[in-house]
């Protein structure tokens, strides 16, 4: 099974003081067990990592390189996906849905991957199956 996984889900991994933590530890584990192919945009990875790094610090930001990054399949946005997030994003005219999220989306439609590992609803409002279910 490919899994996608967003900021949301990275950053719950590794920090201990978030919200999700205990669930995404948890749901981290099953997938890895589970062999589970991970991929994400390089849109998420540098959202990740800006958001590790001002949060956590350098340090987390080398765990998360030496540790996490390893398993990932990094899929790069072409400008096609970057157009079709901009226009998403405008067309969508709320402040909350981000264009990394759109371009996710995108990405997510057109490898044909259906779920994904978020604590972000709008996942789930676009029709993929999130996991955990309970939680996004």
């Amino acid at each position: 099974m490919i899994c996608f996984v967003d900021t949301s889900a990275f950053y719950a991994v590794l920090d201990r003081n978030d919200r999700h933590h205990a669930a995404a530890r948890v749901e981290w584990e099953k997938l890895l067990i589970d062999d589970t192919a991970f991929t994400t945009s390089g849109f998420v990875l540098v959202e990740t990592l800006a958001l590790i790094q001002h949060r956590l610090g350098v340090e987390a930001v080398r765990a998360f390189h030496d540790d996490i990054y390893p398993l990932l399949r990094i899929e790069w946005p072409d400008e096609a996906a970057y157009e079709a997030g901009v226009t998403g994003v405008l067309s969508a005219n709320s402040k909350d849905l981000s264009l990394v999220d759109v371009v996710s989306f995108c990405l997510m439609r057109r490898m044909g991957i259906r779920q994904v590992f978020a604590f972000d609803s709008h996942f789930s409002q676009q029709g993929f199956e999130c996991v955990p279910r309970s939680r996004a």
